[in-house]
């Protein structure tokens, strides 16, 4: 057995002072109870779970080689992720099984790195708001193509107005994937009908979909109301106004709203087959469209709490909780027995400073 201790650890419902987190030599929780003596002043969370990365600072999923993985897992790590979903946008057909394969390899290395949950496919079943993604490769479900797609598919992101959408939307509630209306603007009568199909997610609420329009309500009108979607979204300040991110916790709740960071690599000024650069607030086309973010999950997190938002408490359950249960892992998520112990402690300021996976630790940058 190991005891992890900390000053604050993130429960469920309730911040517990002064604890220690027990995980025995298999590294599960088996129980928390009072510190003995003096603890490290820091903030003890489940591992946030980031379910959209395009790719970080200077290494993009798409192309991805080697120890590209390894620089990932340690970029990852130091915002105390410990689970993600590698992300392809748009492309043509042909050019995914690549990726594809690659990033299952990522997955099955050996040792301890962040899990690959498996990948989300952003496109290229999208719609009349293709934000960054190319308009051209932007084309309508091919159902035979999606049946011969590998397993390691977890979530796909289709316009509720993509040609044959309801095909992905069956076909991905028969195959276990998480399907969510992202870069859309269908109204929001073709959108419920989209969760009454079987999507479970809006990727990015607000960016690249139809709105609140107080006339002709869209896609993010309907994931607000309909409490069986989780929103996705970017809590950077650039991709939607902290007003917004209010508005959006306070109609869904921590458990109604997935954090993610959209990132990608902006250092290499690529994302796929995508040019961008980064003008000092986000990665940008050269027309000025947002293409991704450059934001971590623990400034995410430390973001939502500043704006008022939700509670810390609320934060985490956004950024760990609430996307485990989403992509079907209750064994992540959560800072209670029989989880696996993937945990992150948070320093004063919300930075990430320490990192571990199944209790093991894997990064430190001022825990003692």
């Amino acid at each position: 057995m190991s005891l992890i201790s900390a000053h604050q650890v993130i429960l469920a419902d309730r911040i517990q002072m002064d604890a220690a987190v027990e995980v025995n030599d298999a590294g599960i929780i088996v129980g928390i109870g009072p510190a003995a003596g003096s603890v490290d002043h820091h903030t003890l969370v489940p591992g946030l779970i980031d379910l959209q990365v395009n790719g970080h600072d200077d290494v993009d999923v798409a192309s991805a080689r080697g120890p590209d993985w390894d620089r990932l897992d340690s970029l990852l790590l130091a915002q105390g992720v410990t689970a993600w979903c590698p992300t392809l946008v748009t492309a043509p057909l042909d050019a995914y099984a690549g990726p594809l394969a690659r990033i299952a390899g990522a997955a099955a290395r050996p040792g301890m790195h962040p899990e690959i949950l498996g990948a989300h496919l952003e496109g290229p079943f999208l719609g009349d708001r293709p934000g960054a993604h190319p308009a051209d490769l932007i084309i309508g479900v091919d159902r035979n193509w999606l049946d011969h797609l590998p397993s390691n598919v977890a979530l796909i992101t289709a316009a509720a107005e993509c040609v044959d959408a309801d095909d992905l939307w069956s076909w991905a509630r028969g195959r276990g994937i998480v399907a969510s209306v992202g870069h859309s603007a269908a109204d929001a009568a073709l959108t419920v009908r989209a969760f009454d199909a079987g999507a479970l997610m809006v990727t990015h609420l607000f960016n690249a979909m139809s709105g609140l329009d107080h006339r002709s309500p869209g896609v993010a009108a309907a994931a607000l109301l309909d409490d069986r979607v989780t929103a996705g979204l970017i809590a950077d300040g650039v991709h939607v106004h902290p007003d917004l991110i209010r508005l959006a916790f306070r109609a869904k709740g921590a458990g109604g709203i997935a954090l993610v960071t959209d990132a990608v690599a902006w250092r290499s000024g690529r994302v796929g087959r995508i040019s961008l650069t980064h003008d000092g607030t986000a990665p940008r086309l050269a027309d000025g469209t947002l293409a991704g973010s450059s934001l971590t999950l623990d400034r995410a997190v430390a973001n939502v709490v500043a704006w008022g938002a939700t509670d810390l408490v609320g934060a985490i359950h956004a950024a760990s909780t609430t996307p485990a249960a989403l992509i079907g892992r209750p064994d992540l998520g959560q800072i209670a027995a029989g989880a696996r112990a993937d945990l992150a402690a948070l320093g004063p300021d919300g930075t990430c400073t320490a990192t571990w996976l199944a209790g093991k630790p894997v990064r430190s940058t001022s825990w003692t």
